[in-house]
């Protein structure tokens, strides 16, 4: 069972033709939902329930009233799609998070991807979150769009974009070159690491060069999902004619 919840999230399955099992809602958000369902001509069921279990299915977190229950947990892909990718993609852009264990820090990243029109974010199986209800809550939707790529070997999957002509640029707080600096208009993977540590040490050796974010202030880095939002509309700007 996979539960998806908060209403832009729901409201985001739904329209993209992702039918529950059941809707759960309360009586205070009972019309609001019928009336969403109804303008989208979508039959699903819908079961009122009191806001305490719903609090209990979501874990207490914010789910606004919209919860809900599929049958099979949302699909993460297997490495063979990023072969696939690599296959029919001319000038792809992809977004590689080494090991990001904050369910909200992925959830914002896939967002931003999804809005910079990103061809695959890359996660490793191990040492870092998947796809779970939070990640899904806090992508507002985003999750349904973005093709979300699990791969068992980090370092393989980098060499394999490597092979096929992906330039890889790590961000690293000790980089001599700015991200502004280099050219993010053809085949290119960003990476960025984890919340604590940043990149590994093999994802760093397998990277082409590392760049770094200039610092003005007095912080010395940005959270994961903000400095994945810098990263990609920096080159949502470079490759983009508006």
């Amino acid at each position: 069972m996979n539960v998806v919840y908060g209403q832009h999230s729901v409201k985001a399955a739904l329209s993209e033709g992702r039918l529950p099992q059941t809707l759960y809602t309360h009586k205070a958000k009972a019309a609001a939902v019928r009336q969403f369902l109804l303008d989208l001509d979508c039959k699903v069921p819908v079961k009122i329930v009191e806001p305490n279990v719903l609090d209990e299915m979501t874990a207490d977190a914010n789910h606004q009233g919209w919860v809900a229950v599929y049958a099979k947990a949302m699909k993460m892909y297997h490495e063979d799609k990023l072969t696939e990718l690599l296959a029919q993609q001319t000038k792809p852009l992809f977004l590689v998070l080494d090991g990001v264990q904050d369910p909200h820090n992925l959830g914002a990243c896939l967002r931003s991807a999804d809005a910079a029109g990103v061809t695959a974010v890359i996660i490793p199986k191990d040492n870092a979150v998947g796809l779970t209800s939070t990640v899904q809550k806090v992508a507002s939707g985003a999750a349904e769009n973005v093709i979300l790529i699990q791969v068992t070997n980090l370092a393989r999957s980098l060499q394999e974009l490597k092979q096929a002509g992906v330039w890889l640029y790590g961000l690293s707080d000790d980089a001599t070159t700015s991200l502004y600096k280099i050219n993010l208009t053809g085949s290119i993977a960003l990476i960025l690491g984890a919340e604590d540590k940043g990149l590994r040490r093999l994802t760093r050796e397998a990277a082409d060069a590392l760049v770094f974010l200039p610092m003005l202030g007095q912080v010395s880095s940005l959270n994961v999902s903000v400095a994945t939002g810098v990263c990609l509309y920096e080159a949502l700007r470079q490759r983009s004619s508006l």
